[in-house]
């Protein structure tokens, strides 16, 4: 299975969204999505070129209350 390597951010807010995740704003960098009756958001940066860094995804992951295999389902 494919692991958390140089995932775009672009397609990592596609498959928050897949999730059931919203895009709220995008504050210069970073794009801020949340939940419906879902207290915590999420703020991914945006930096052209560069993929997200595993530690950061695995812990918008875990706030999003997702496991790495549905993370990865909504990631295809």
């Amino acid at each position: 299975m494919r692991g958390l390597h140089n995932l775009k951010p672009e397609r990592v807010i596609k498959a928050f969204e897949r999730a059931g995740w919203n895009i709220k704003r995008q504050t210069g960098s970073h794009v801020i999505l949340a939940k419906e009756h879902y207290p915590p958001i999420l703020s991914i940066p945006i930096h052209k070129g560069k993929p997200l860094k595993q530690g950061l995804l695995r812990k918008l992951i875990e706030i999003a209350g997702l496991t790495l295999e549905e993370f990865l389902a909504y990631y295809k």
